[in-house]
This record gives C-alpha cells, structure tokens and sequence, in this order.
C-alpha cells in the first residue's frame, strides 16, 4: 500500500478506536477525545512494528511519512483553535474585562510552581537539564515551548565546552523524547484535575452550565407577568407614559382587552380592566404594578388561540441589517409587531433600540402571520444561510491568522525569538475577526459560523491532531523508552510538573474565588495550552462556551510565559553550575 492510503488508513483507525473508547464512561466520566491520543499510539506502536512505519531516522531527520503527518498534525489544530477563537470572539473582550485579571492570575501560580516543580526535580539529581525541559514541555503539553528548548539546547551546546556539556545534559535528542513520554500522561493529569475538582465539589454540569448562561446578561434575569389595569389609576393614559416603558426598563408585548388581543405601541391609551403583558427585571414589574394596577395571573395574554395573533422567532440572517440597531428597524411601526425579547447564543435580553443586531440573533415578536411574513423578509429568517458556513472568511481568517503566528518576538538574552505559532495566531486572529471583522468589512462579510460548522471544524481538527500526535510517540519507540529507557522516571516526573499546580490551584479558585467550573476546566486547559484537554472540557456540556472562553482568557500570556519558562530555566541551571 502506498504511503498516503496507508497514513489515511492509520490516522481513521486511531480515530474509530479513540472516539469508541472516548465514549467509555464510569459513573458518567470518561476520556472523550482524549481517548484518540491513546488509541494513536497503540496504531503507531503496531504499524512500526508489523509496516515499518517510520518518523524519524536514527539521526534524527524526518522522514516523508514524517513530514505528511506532521503537516496534516499542524493543519488540524489550525482548525481546532480557529473554530474556537471564531466561538469566542463577540464574548472575548467583556469577559476579559470581568474576569480576565482573575484567571490570569490563577495561571501565574499554576506556571510558577510547574517551572519550580522542575527545577527541583533536576537540582536534587533526578533529570538533567535536557529532560527537564523535555519532560516540562510535554508536561505542559506545549508544543512551541519544546521547540524554543531543543532551539536553546542546541545553542547552549555550541558555546559550552564538550565534556561540560555532557555532564549537564545538552543532548537536543534526549528533549523530544523527554517530551514524548511525558505529554500523553500530561493531558490525563489535566482531565484527572478536571475529575476530581468535579467529584469533590459535586459539581452540577447543568447547573454550572445555566450560571454561566445567566452570568452574561447584564442585570437582574427577565421575568414575565400579567398586570391588570384599574379604574383611576393609568386608564385613559398611554402606554409610553407607564414607568419604565419609554426608558425600555420593561417591555410590553401584548394587551388583551375583552375578547381581543392587541400589539401594542408606545401611543396606545390603556382602558381600565386592560391585561398587559410586561417582560422585564422582577423589581420593575413590581414598580408598574404599584403604578398603574393588580399583578394577576391570568393566562388569557401568555395564549394567542382563538385570535388572529401569533408569537414566533425570526432570525437574522439579511446582511442590510447585521450590525444596524434595533430600533433603526422601526417593526412596531412598519410591521404592526412588538417584539418581547432579543435570544444571543442562547441568552436572552430585553430588547432596546439601541441594541445593535447580530447574525443568528433571535427575535420573539408578536402579530398576525402577514405582518410577521414582512417583517421576516426585512430580517431574512433563512435557515439555510443561518447553516451556511462561509468559506472566504474561514481562510482568510487562516491566512492572517499564520502569518499573525510566523511574527517573531525578540526577548534580550534569549537566542531565539518566540512566536505565537500556528496554535497561537490563528486563535488570536480568529478572535479579533469574530468580534471585529463585521464592521471593518462592511458587513460584506460574515466572521462568525453556525453551530453545526464550528462543532464540525473543531471535532475533525482535534482528532487529527491527537491521532497524529500518538500515532507519532508511538511509532518512535515509546514503549521501549516507557519500559526499558528512562521513560518511566520521565513520565512520574512530568505527572508531577502537570498534576500538583494543576490541582492546587483549581480547587483554590472553585472554593475560594468561586470561579465557574466549565470556565475553570477551560483555563486549566488554557493554562497548558492543551487543546485535547479543552475538547474533553468542552464535551461537558451542550454549549461549550463557557470553557472555551476561559481557555482563550488566559491563552496569549500562557503562550508567552510557556515558550519563555524553559530558556529561563535552562538559563538558571547553567548559572547555578558555574559554567
């Protein structure tokens, strides 16, 4: 078999197996995605074994196979990542502001005690320097950070002597299999953290999940009730003069008067025995009640059966209206329509006219079916572009987003200089569009993606990206290091980088700083980096939105501080040696 069928046949073997045994699960917990990592390195082990499957040759160069699996690798967490930064975007920036300054702070304490943790492990003679930080960056799980170490060693080396050298340990071969012993153990101590965090606390998914989802309105929660007008108090006067209607604290979306349900409008004169049908913050329900009558429960205004009124959603999908204000829209005017509520990635608000208009924002509007058929032809209500995935904007956002990653970042006394990488910039760039690009373009072009297309974007992404990542630890002979090599040690080493600041500090934040548990199994993940880690926190819940954005919160200064915490621990350990 030729080489391409053959790694297309390995990488979707490791898939079938891993997502099979990612759906394994003891009381409800299990590995999710992360099981593909696994099963990649059982189909790497067996195809070096029976095939001849090769990575790298005993020199250390890549082969072709190598270098096909290590493109399709990059390009699937180019995928995942940018998936991730488009969900995030219109969230990123007011989440930052709210919380950013917390999270972050929590990772400073996470990076400090994994470079302390290492260095210790190398000062008391267990690793020398080259596995310290090969074991740290697959602890860390990162990537870029193994790069810029094996960069460092090789450059320390040239300048050192060679007897010095060796008895330090500043072997560019020792790192990557450092590394690769300790990265797939890495990603367990991270979902290990995850698990117990979850079992000590008890920990409601669901009910996690609804304070998150509650957490981003802004304001008490919207209620609805029935208020009855009485005889002296509003009746005669209209509705905009109620308190709270004309400064949009409360909205009114129908009246029932007698046998007939009525849209109403600003202008509307209310007549006494009238029920009006209010959305708003419980306290300012309470204040129109006071005002102008009797909270009821009556149920006659929560029905349209029996009159020529109905209540439905349109979506907004037409792009003359993305980015306009509500109110610009004028629906009560053109259309004879109310609208009770504005729905955003599942969260709803009160509408106000000023509230500018997203694509796939949900309006509840009232009226008859003739008067909402016009207004969904002004909004567009098409499922089909509401599933549409645009694909000029998801490379374009790719392209920038590389090149955003190849910008290097000079630091003094560091040889080589860090950059964000294709992890990094992608994410980034992905971010910035979601949140920016609409405007900047002119609407023309639509940054963000249903549902549907970013779960299927992050998915393919993530599982070839782990496939590949332990089809190629295991093609290089990681159960011979793991069982006859030095593996093992590295491996007890790297659990203890990942596992014990990992633990300390997300219990700290749960218990003490009440950090919400689908953000804080994000910024565990973001705070290794670890995309494996922030798919299975993903999967917790239905809308994975939460963790995702706890993951980007603290994901450029994690980058940074990763790529940077390995040169400096080399640098410490050279000066504290005496060379």
């Amino acid at each position: 078999m030729s080489t391409i069928p053959f790694l297309t046949l390995a990488i979707s073997i490791a898939a079938v197996l891993g997502i099979l045994l990612g759906e394994v699960r003891y009381r409800g917990i299990g590995l999710g995605i992360g099981g593909v990592l696994f099963s990649g390195i059982l189909v790497g082990h067996f195809s070096h074994e029976w095939f001849g499957l090769t990575i790298r040759t005993a020199e250390g160069l890549t082969t072709a196979e190598g270098s096909i699996l290590g493109y399709v690798q990059e390009f699937g967490l180019i995928l995942f990542v940018y998936a991730i930064g488009v969900q995030v975007g219109p969230s990123f920036f007011s989440s930052l502001r709210s919380m950013g300054a917390k999270l972050v702070g929590w990772v400073l304490v996470i990076i400090v005690m994994g470079c302390s943790i290492a260095m210790i492990l190398h000062f008391i003679g267990i690793v020398k320097i080259d596995a310290m930080v090969g074991m740290y960056s697959g602890a860390i799980t990162n990537t870029p950070a193994l790069g810029a170490a094996n960069q460092m060693i090789i450059d320390m080396r040239a300048v050192l002597d060679p007897g010095v050298a060796d008895e330090l340990g500043f072997d560019s071969f020792v790192v990557p299999s450092a590394y690769a012993m300790a990265y797939p153990f890495g990603v367990c101590g991270i979902l290990l953290t995850m698990i117990l965090i979850r079992i000590i606390f008890r920990v409601n998914i669901e009910e996690a999940g609804r304070q998150y989802l509650e957490s981003k309105v802004k304001g008490p929660r919207i209620e609805t009730a029935n208020i009855t007008v009485s005889e002296g108090h509003f009746a005669g006067q209209e509705l905009e003069d109620v308190p709270g209607v004309r400064e949009e604290l409360v909205v009114c979306s129908r009246i029932k008067r007698g046998e007939d349900l009525i849209v109403p409008h600003l202008q509307t004169k209310l007549e006494a025995g009238d029920v009006l049908h209010f959305v708003g913050p419980k306290s300012e329900l309470e204040k129109v009640a006071n005002a102008i009558g009797t909270m009821v429960q009556s149920a006659f205004t929560t029905t349209t059966r029996g009159t020529n009124k109905v209540v439905q959603r349109i979506v907004v999908t037409k792009r003359d209206v993305i980015g306009k204000e509500l109110g610009d829209l004028h629906l009560e005017e053109r259309f004879d329509l109310a609208v009770s509520r504005l729905i955003r990635a599942g969260v709803q608000f009160l509408p106000s006219h000023h509230m500018k208009l997203q694509f796939g924002d949900y309006l509840n509007v009232i009226g008859t079916k003739e008067s909402i058929a016009a207004a969904e032809k002004a909004i567009g209500n098409s499922s089909v572009e509401l599933h549409k995935v645009a694909m000029l904007p998801l490379f374009i956002g790719v392209i920038l987003g590389i090149l955003l990653g190849s910008i290097p970042i000079p630091v003094s006394g560091v040889p080589a200089p860090m950059k964000l990488g294709v992890a990094g910039g992608p994410l980034v760039m992905a971010i910035l569009l979601s949140r920016f690009g609409a405007p900047l373009t002119g609407n023309r072009l639509r940054w963000s993606m249903p549902a549907a297309g970013l779960s299927a974007l992050r998915e393919i992404g993530i599982t070839l990206f782990l496939s590949i990542v332990g089809i190629c630890a295991g093609a290089n002979g990681f159960w011979e290091t793991l069982t006859n090599g030095p593996g093992l040690t590295w491996v007890w080493c790297g659990l203890l980088v990942t596992f014990i600041p990992l633990f300390t500090v997300g219990f700290l934040a749960y218990k003490f700083s009440k950090v919400n548990y689908l953000v804080l199994c994000g910024m565990i993940a973001g705070s290794q980096t670890d995309p494996p880690a922030l798919a299975f926190a993903n999967g917790l819940y239905s809308n994975p939105e939460a963790s995702s954005l706890g993951y980007a919160t603290v994901y450029p200064i994690t980058m940074f501080l990763r790529i940077l915490s390995p040169q400096v621990m080399i640098i410490i350990a050279v000066l504290a040696a005496g060379v």
